[in-house]
């Protein structure tokens, strides 16, 4: 019995630390409080624990998303490291299953008891002669007696500070008195639980959205997607440049470059020195931006068009073998050549 009495109390005691300090928890108190204020147009300092079962049920007018969904939703985007709470307080998950009305009869039980031990000690030391016996058992009665009022005074203390906490969380005194421990506990974890949930079905949708605008861009260029193509945006009233003519530029950019290139390594030569191998970089890097800025300037898609194979002509043998095999007048005027038979 000492066991079962001394267990929970020692959880509760832990609980109420983890809670404390559990930032997680914080933050969800004071987005829920947030929220509060701004739907009920007021400035409320705090609001009942006893809310945190409702937040679960109530849905907004226009998606039906629950409250605690957009909760959730606000307290990982302002901290995108936070818990799910639950995992970090099983100290509570435990004092939820206890009732502590139950476990204070089971503290009074359990010292009446040690009184009446006492009681028939004192009738069974007048008819027992041998002293060893009775000495073990006054032993034994007192180190129970000493448990007993260690205890109590735990249990004391553990529910003082638990009446504490209710105040550290903004609960008004009149009502922390009748607040029971058992009840407590158990909104805490039920909603921790529901929470958690609630997160893990956000964070596998935020993970099914990522994934489908990347298999949005799969198979496309750099260049084809929105993203890049905005970054260089076409001025509006401007005509597509046509291939021809990027052509010519590119012709022109790269022939401007190369006669740079001779020019600078002619002046280089006549001075007598080398050109040197970070120039050549600076020029190829150069050239790169040119390029991709030429690209860019018209990201859309270039219609391939399907090649088309040449048809093959009606006879494939060479003239060689037709000429030693023979051939008449009629049939070479027949195939379209343009001399006459007579100077074949």
């Amino acid at each position: 019995m000492f066991q079962e009495i001394a267990e929970p109390l020692f959880d509760l005691k832990l609980g109420m630390e983890q809670l404390a300090g559990n930032r997680t928890f914080k933050k969800i108190l004071a987005t829920l409080l947030a929220v509060g204020n701004f739907l009920n147009g007021s400035e409320a300092g705090g609001f009942e624990l006893a809310y945190l079962e409702k937040v679960a049920e109530v849905k907004d007018t226009v998606h039906r998303q629950t409250l605690l969904h957009h909760v959730c939703a606000l307290v990982t985007e302002s901290e995108p490291r936070s818990s799910d709470v639950y995992s970090e307080i099983p100290a509570v998950t435990r004092s939820a299953k206890v009732d502590f009305e139950l476990l204070a009869d089971n503290l009074l039980q359990l010292e009446r008891r040690c009184k009446a031990s006492w009681e028939n000690l004192q009738v069974v030391s007048k008819h027992e002669t041998k002293s060893a016996l009775k000495n073990k058992m006054a032993d034994f009665l007192k180190d129970c007696t000493q448990r007993i009022l260690d205890l109590k005074v735990v249990h004391r203390r553990v529910i003082n500070r638990f009446h504490s906490f209710l105040l550290f969380l903004g609960q008004p005194a009149a009502s922390a008195r009748d607040t029971k421990v058992t009840g407590f506990c158990r909104i805490i974890s039920e909603f921790a639980l529901e929470y958690r949930t609630t997160r893990e079905a956000l964070t596998l949708k935020r993970k099914r959205d990522k994934h489908r605008e990347r298999t949005k861009t799969r198979g496309k260029l750099i260049t084809e997607t929105e993203k890049f193509s905005g970054a260089l945006p076409r001025p509006e009233g401007s005509a597509p440049v046509s291939p021809e003519a990027k052509h010519r530029t590119m012709t022109r950019m790269l022939t401007q470059d190369d006669g740079n290139r001779r020019r600078s390594h002619a002046v280089g030569a006549s001075r007598g020195q080398s050109p040197s191998p970070r120039d050549h970089r600076d020029r190829s890097d150069d050239i790169m931006e040119r390029l991709v800025e030429l690209v860019t300037r018209d990201p859309e898609a270039r219609a391939s068009a399907p090649k088309t194979r040449k048809r093959s002509r009606i006879n494939r043998k060479s003239m060689r073998r037709t000429l030693k095999s023979g051939v008449s007048a009629e049939t070479l005027r027949a195939l379209g050549l343009q001399k006459s038979a007579e100077d074949i």
